[in-house]
């Protein structure tokens, strides 16, 4: 069934944007990300203008993260101090990268800046993300114990605050700079920024992996709807009825992912997010390297006043 976009001024199949915000729904329930590293680039494939596909992704991202955090609420995996810290943080970033994106927005240079970030992010993370969770998988099946993570530079910065849930006292600073980058990143990229939080929430912060991914989908609500309330006021990029379509299948797919995270361990988690986090990564890279079909485009401008 083909439905005509308003705002992206294209017609797409509605059956397969439900079917991508159900996994991008399943992957924020499993994973604790808020899916737009992969919701993004699947809209830039389909034909979606990407400053639409930034805007509106990020619609999605909260409706698929208020569904896995109400999961995740009723496990008592909610680091709420945390996640206000890392909210506080995340909001100042993403009126920065709001500004940032509007402005190259107006010199036509936001498409590059998008599918670059995507590749150099996506890519470093993955790898590193995958070599340490292969190594703990290896140790885990062997029965070794996990090797214990020494933060000392973390926990000798000022302004110390105690985070039961996660069982840390640690400085503010650290979760405040960690909110920022993705606050940015969500701005510019249309992401939750999950898939730099939890890595950075689990090897920075020392925080427990059960724990993490619950205070991620908390942090990711607040930034993206603080993110698609600026772009729609800015840009008037966000298009309604693909974020509705979106949403539907979205809020459905959380709730089965966070059924599936129960069952997983958590290094199995961390590997399969690193392989799906890399894959996004070279297909991005190999649409950058090769020669498209066709090398010019045009496009029909209205009259000047």
């Amino acid at each position: 069934m083909q439905i005509y976009l308003p705002i992206a001024e294209v017609s797409v199949n509605a059956y397969l944007l439900l079917g991508m915000g159900g996994l991008v729904g399943v992957l924020s329930g499993m994973f604790g990300v808020g899916g737009g590293f992969l919701l993004t680039p699947l809209l830039f494939f389909i034909g979606i203008p990407p400053a639409v596909a930034v805007a509106t992704g990020a619609n999605q991202i909260v409706a698929s993260s208020i569904s896995g955090v109400l999961a995740h609420l009723r496990r008592r995996t909610v680091d709420l101090p945390m996640g206000l810290v890392l909210l506080a943080g995340g909001l100042v970033g993403a009126a920065v990268g709001v500004q940032v994106f509007t402005m190259l927005s107006r010199t036509g240079q936001v498409d590059l800046l998008v599918t670059l970030c995507y590749v150099v992010f996506l890519g470093a993370v993955g790898a590193l993300m995958f070599i340490e969770s292969l190594a703990a998988l290896r140790r885990s099946r062997k029965g070794s114990p996990p090797k214990r993570r020494k933060h000392v530079w973390v926990h000798n910065l000022p302004g110390k605050m105690k985070f039961r849930t996660s069982g840390l006292y640690i400085s503010v600073f650290p979760p405040l700079v960690v909110g920022f980058v993705v606050g940015l990143l969500a701005a510019i990229m249309g992401v939750g920024g999950g898939f730099i939080m939890v890595p950075a929430m689990i090897y920075l912060l020392g925080m427990p992996t059960k724990v993490v991914i619950g205070t991620s989908l908390f942090q990711i609500i607040f930034v993206t709807g603080f993110v698609t309330v600026m772009h729609a006021t800015a840009s008037q990029t966000v298009d309604v009825l693909l974020a509705l379509i979106l949403i539907i299948g979205g809020v459905v797919g959380a709730q089965v992912g966070t059924a599936l995270a129960v069952r997983m361990k958590a290094e199995q988690l961390r590997i399969l997010l690193a392989l799906l986090v890399l894959a996004v990564c070279l297909k991005l890279a190999l649409d950058l390297l090769i020669q498209p079909a066709e090398l010019y485009s045009l496009q029909t401008r209205g009259m000047m006043p």
